[in-house]
């Protein structure tokens, strides 16, 4: 379904941000930065993380059902859905079945990889589900044909991820391997951008960075995501919920002191 260019939301209606778990507030970040005047909803689906060990079918009709009872509570202007691995599985679903919401989708930002590469060596680095789907397969035919471009499947990163922004101790070595097949050597050439395609590894980005056996260009696709979203939105002169605290909703109930410190440090009141 083509998307409008332009949205005409209410002032009260809030974005929408979706993700497995926490990975999501990578893009929660950006997107307050390019449209304040909104307030915004971010749901971690933390009763269902991780993903990746669903069945495709299973996993597609759970979070259909979700955003039923989401776009019914929270009535969004708009809906992010920050997960590479939710909105390449279920993106196609959630619009054939709400076809008067708009969803911004995240896919592995594969195109301006291929773009920005001079080795023409790119990794992309997600989860075993994101690599091994057809969907990706298709953006890698689609606009890096004349690149070569190695899939890495990560079981272990998400979880590190979340362990890590928590403030919890994940060691180094752990980490450089499940990052080591995104380097790779063909003569004079290497690997010079790898993809994050699960938006739980920008918070590593940085361990990445001093891990990696040479430099290169870590794309996190939140910047753009959050643009797109942008466009979508009617721009406002002025705050629209200038009183309106930004939430934080949790599929698995309470969350633990650590999990609601994290959400508080990013703004967000978590709802009961």
């Amino acid at each position: 379904m083509p998307e409008p260019s332009l949205l005409p939301a209410g002032a009260d209606q809030p974005v929408l941000v979706f993700d497995s778990g926490i990975g999501g507030l990578t893009v929660l970040r950006e997107a307050r930065v390019l449209i304040p005047e909104r307030r915004f909803v971010y749901v971690a689906d933390d009763a269902g993380f991780p993903y990746g060990g669903w069945a495709e079918d299973v996993l597609r009709d759970h979070i259909v059902m979700l955003f039923g009872k989401l776009l019914r509570a929270y009535q969004p202007a708009l809906c992010v859905v920050a997960c590479n691995t939710a909105f390449t599985v279920a993106g196609a679903a959630l619009r054939t079945v709400y076809p008067d919401t708009v969803f911004v989708g995240t896919v592995p930002a594969i195109k301006p990889a291929a773009e920005r590469t001079r080795s023409g060596l790119v990794s992309v680095l997600a989860t075993p589900g994101t690599v091994q789907r057809d969907y990706t397969r298709r953006l890698i035919q689609s606009f890096a044909s004349r690149c070569q471009v190695r899939l890495v499947g990560s079981a272990r990163l998400a979880q590190m991820a979340e362990a890590y922004i928590r403030g919890l101790p994940v060691p180094d070595e752990d980490i450089r391997t499940e990052i080591a097949a995104c380097f790779v050597e063909d003569g004079a050439a290497r690997t010079d951008i790898v993809v994050l395609g699960c938006t739980h590894y920008p918070f590593l980005s940085n361990v990445f960075r001093r891990l990696a056996p040479w430099p290169v260009d870590w794309l996190d696709p939140a910047e753009a995501i959050a643009r797109h979203a942008r466009s979508l939105l009617p721009l406002a002169d002025h705050a629209l919920h200038p009183d309106a605290a930004d939430s934080a909703v949790l599929t698995g109930g309470e969350p633990d002191f650590a999990t609601r410190r994290l959400m508080n440090s990013f703004g967000l009141a978590v709802a009961d």
